[in-house]
Formats: structure tokens, sequence, C-alpha cells
């Protein structure tokens, strides 16, 4: 169907006359000017929605690609890569209020290490940790930098840091890709990694709770009051935060099928135990004479590999007990 539209325009009186000589239709330059739509070649129209079909094309191929490597089961080295890239790329406004550019770059690497040997859902699991725990070290920021006991830049963790609280978790992350013991120890790896990561969770929030709300500070191995932040000291409060945090982040790897219900149980102990010996060699060692070497980072070392020795020896004992 064709339609006209009429459009009325006002000209000087000289004007019309220009166009006199002018024999095309259906144009007239009148005081009124009427137009006749073009109609588009149906040819043209049938190329456009091809190139159109073939963009849409192109895109759901790329993100078919890109699903089905995120989704390699098992884990390899190029998922890995990619889903961690993915992921970093798009957790970035939250991981640079937790670390520094170095500690990006370390976690980075800690996060591919993690995916390859344990999939997605020991890297959820790691996630689930950092975000706890950079939330508990954000609590009471300006009263703990007024009392000189919060931790540097604010929080923003380093490279040192990073490695501190996960080198038992790369530990078992190793000892799963290449297989160590075969079939019989995967989880045994599988559960040293789990609660490695429970021991550091709880050491951190324990600690960050204590520094904000502790109201009395004993020092380990003598309960002498101490004030906040010495090192190898406790609090009440500190300590049940930071027992929450391990029963939360074992059940979140119980959910994730990482562990066994009654392994739950053994990291939550390992936790507390490893702790407690984290907070006696603090106490005892740390900033003492001849003891210079043993900063944070070292002791975290210590402390989440007793974490992670201590969960694989007590399920080592469960097995004996019940073969």
């Amino acid at each position: 169907m064709a339609y006209s539209t009429l459009y009325t325009f006002t000209f000087p009186p000289s004007l019309p006359l220009l166009f006199q000589h002018h024999k095309h239709k259906p144009y007239s330059l009148s005081p009124k000017l009427t137009f006749t739509p073009t109609t588009l070649n149906p040819n043209i129209l049938r190329n456009n929605n091809m190139m159109q079909s073939s963009r849409v094309s192109s895109v759901q191929d790329v993100v078919g690609g890109a699903m089905a490597i995120v989704q390699s089961s098992p884990a390899t080295w190029q998922s890995s890569l990619f889903s961690n890239l993915l992921i970093f790329v798009l957790g970035s406004p939250i991981l640079v209020t937790g670390l520094s550019f170095e500690g990006i770059v370390a976690a980075f690497l800690l996060g591919t290490l993690t995916w390859r040997a344990f999939g997605g859902d020991g890297f959820l699991l790691v996630a689930t940790y950092f975000i706890i725990g950079t939330a508990a070290t954000k609590v009471k920021m300006a009263q703990k930098m007024e009392q000189g006991v919060a931790e540097k830049r604010k929080g923003r963790r380093g490279p040192g840091s990073v490695i501190g609280s996960s080198a038992a978790g790369c530990v078992c992350a190793f000892l799963t890709i290449f297989g160590v013991g075969g079939a019989a120890f995967s989880q045994l790896w599988r559960l040293g990694f789990v609660a490695s990561f429970c021991t550091k969770l709880s050491d951190t929030v324990s600690s960050e709770i204590g520094k904000a709300y502790g109201k009395t500070t004993y020092l380990v191995t003598s309960f002498k009051v101490v004030p906040r932040g010495t090192e190898g000291a406790v609090s009440v409060e500190g300590t049940l935060a930071g027992i929450l945090a391990s029963v939360a982040l074992a059940f979140v790897s119980f959910l994730l099928g990482q562990i066994g219900s009654h392994e739950v149980i053994i990291c939550i102990l390992a936790a507390q135990f490893a702790n407690l010996g984290e907070s006696i060699i603090g106490a005892s060692f740390q900033e003492r004479e001849g003891f210079r070497w043993l900063n944070n980072d070292i002791v975290n070392i210590i402390n989440i590999s007793m974490g992670s020795i201590i969960a694989v020896l007590m399920q080592q004992a469960l097995q004996n007990l019940h073969p």
C-alpha cells in the first residue's frame, strides 16, 4: 500500500521559478510538497537479516566456547586460567579493597592453582574465605588505626600475607594435581586444603574481632592481662568469633561437596588446636631476641600448616579405628 504525506512550506515568490524546468515526479515544489516513500529492495533486507543472524551466531559460538572451557571436568590449566581471569576481572572492585596490586597477582596465582586442583567449588571456598576475612579486617578500622593495632595499608594485604595464608593449601593443591598417594590420599589432601583455610579464617576473625570488641585481652601462656594487639593475646569475644568463622567456612565446604559431615568437625577442631599453638608461639617467641625473623607471615605459615596436618592426622586416626 502506498502512502503520501503532504508537507506545507512557504517560499519566497521567486523561488518556484527556479524549478519550473524540473520534470521529475512526484516532487512538486509548489507551496505543497509531496513525497512518495521509497520501497526497500527485498534482497537488501534479506542480506541485512543474514548478516545479523551471522553476528548473533558468532556471539553464541564465543559464549558457548567460553562456557565449555569453564565447565571442563576435570579442570585443566586452560580452564583454570580462563575462569580465574574472568572472575578476577568481574570481582576487581572487591579485590582492591582487601589486596594490594602485588597481593592481587599472588591471589591470581593461588586462584588458578586452586581451580586446577579442586575445580570451581574449591575456588568458591577460597573466595568465601577472602570475603569474610576482609570484612572482619575492616571492622572498626578507624578505632584500630587510632590504637595502632590495625593491619598495614588499612587492611589491604600484600603478597607475603597471601602466601602466608595459603602456603599449606598450595601444597595440598600440588599433591592433588600430581596425584601423590593415588586415589586413596586424594580426599586427605582435599581435607588438608579446607582445614588450612578454616584455620586461617578462624585466626583472622579472632584477631580482628578481638581488637575491635575484646573487653579484656589475656596472654595465652600466663593469662596476664595485656593490651589489645599483643602477640599471643586472646579475648573471649575474639575466640568465639573465630570459632564461628571456622564453623561457617567448614559448613560452606560441606555444602560445596568438598568434605563430608564428620570432616566438618575435624576442620573446626583442627583450626582451634592450630590457633592455640599459634598463640603460644606468638607469646613465647615472636618479637623476642633471636627470633626477629619470626614475623607474622612466617607465623601464619606455621599456623595453617598445623591446621592442615592436624586435620589429616585426625582423619587417618579415624580411618584406622574404623577401617
